[in-house]
């Protein structure tokens, strides 16, 4: 088995940003070991190569997130957020723009590494939307 190149640099950048209870290089290695495991373990995998989508599984796994949240480039996802909560969860325009707002600000960097993407405290009288936009 081998691992590619942009399979091994995606491990180290998925495990940085998703797997909060260990340290790099630890949590990095981790990921490949995981992903080596997992590659063995199948039975219906005939290749022998790793690929990043192999490890793009494994850290969502790992870190108990949706696989296509743990994809390496989410720039187009983060660009139509407001639009699909705006779609979804109606008449709620201004708690949608400070919530996108902290999670582009965060993902572009801005936030400090060791602190939370955001904290947000929903408020408000029954069916106006706050446990959609939670889950959304």
């Amino acid at each position: 088995m081998r691992f590619t190149h942009q399979a091994l640099r995606t491990s180290a950048e998925l495990a940085e940003r998703y797997i909060n209870e260990r340290h790099l290089p630890d949590k990095a290695i981790d990921v490949i070991d995981e992903v080596g495991a997992a590659f063995r373990m199948s039975t219906k995998r005939k290749r022998r190569r790793v690929t990043v989508h192999d490890v793009e599984e494994v850290v969502s796994r790992i870190a108990k997130i949706p696989a296509r949240s743990a994809t390496a480039s989410n720039t187009a996802q983060l660009k139509n957020l407001a639009k699909v909560l705006r779609s979804k969860i109606f008449g709620q325009d201004k708690a949608i723009d400070a919530l996108t707002t902290a999670v582009k600000r965060a993902q572009a960097g801005l936030n400090a590494a060791d602190r939370p993407t955001g904290c947000f405290l929903f408020a408000g009288p029954t069916g106006v939307g706050k446990t959609e936009v939670s889950r959304q």
